[in-house]
C-alpha cells in the first residue's frame, strides 16, 4: 500500500512538473489549458491572401470578470500579431445580457463602439445606471458619443440590431460557451482563464494557438 501511494505521488509530481516545463516552453495542451470546439465554426476568413486568424473575445458588459480583464486585452490587441484579426461577440445568456448586445450592436451600426465600450462597463460596474431604462441608455449616447435620442432610438429598435443578437446569441452556442470572458481561435479552439490558469494565461495561449494555425497547412 505504502508503495502504491509513493508511485502515485512520484506520478504526480511527475505530471505536473511536465506541465510546467510545458507552459514555461509556451507549449499548451488540448484538455488542459484550452478546448477543441467539436465542429469548427466559420470565420469568413478562410481564403484570405496572407493568412488571417481570427481571434473572438465572447464577453458581456454585464460580466464583471470581463470588465477587470479588458485592459489586458486592450494591450494585448495593440501588440498581437499582424495576421490575428480580432473581435468582440457579446454574450446573450438572459434579457439584460441582450440587452448590454443590443447596446454593443448599436455602437457599432453607428460606428461609436470605440466611444461607448468604456462607458458601456463603466454604467454597470462603476457609475451604476438603470440601462433596462432606454432613454437612460440614449443619454449614455449622447453624453459619450454625440449620438442624438432620435438617431439612437433608430438604430437601438432596428431589425438589424435585433438580428443581430440572435446571431451573436447562436454563435454563442456554437462556440460552446457556458461563462465569459472567453477567447476562440479561428472557430476551433476554446480558452478561458480557469483552464489556462490566469488572464494572462489565456492571452499567452491564444497566442500559442494562433502560431500554431499560422504555421499549419
Amino acid at each position: 500500500m505504502l508503495i502504491r501511494i509513493l508511485l502515485n505521488s512520484l506520478m504526480g509530481l511527475i505530471a505536473s512538473t511536465t506541465m510546467a516545463l510545458a507552459v514555461a516552453e509556451g507549449t499548451y495542451v488540448e484538455g488542459t489549458h484550452y478546448e477543441v470546439i467539436d465542429i469548427p465554426v466559420e470565420t469568413g476568413l478562410e481564403a484570405e491572401l496572407p493568412r488571417k486568424v481570427e481571434v473572438v473575445e465572447v464577453f458581456s458588459y454585464m460580466c464583471v470578470h470581463c470588465y477587470s480583464f479588458d485592459p489586458l486585452l486592450e494591450r494585448w490587441e495593440q501588440d498581437k500579431s499582424e495576421q490575428a484579426v480580432f473581435n468582440r461577440l457579446p454574450a446573450v445568456f438572459s434579457s439584460d445580457w441582450a440587452l448590454m448586445a443590443q447596446a454593443f450592436y448599436t455602437a457599432e451600426i453607428l460606428g461609436v463602439t470605440e466611444q461607448m465600450h468604456e462607458p458601456l462597463f463603466a454604467a454597470i460596474h462603476t457609475q451604476p445606471k438603470n440601462l433596462r431604462d432606454e432613454d437612460i441608455m440614449a443619454a449614455l449616447f449622447e453624453d459619450n458619443a454625440g449620438i442624438s435620442t432620435e438617431e439612437f432610438g433608430k438604430s437601438y429598435n432596428s431589425f438589424f440590431v435585433r438580428s443581430r443578437v440572435m446571431q451573436a446569441q447562436a454563435k454563442g452556442r456554437a462556440y460552446g460557451i457556458t461563462g465569459v470572458p472567453m477567447m476562440i481561435v479561428n472557430g476551433k479552439y476554446r480558452v478561458g482563464a480557469r483552464m489556462a490558469g490566469s488572464n494572462q494565461g489565456m492571452l499567452d495561449v491564444v497566442d500559442f494557438l494562433v502560431q500554431r494555425e499560422l504555421a499549419a497547412e
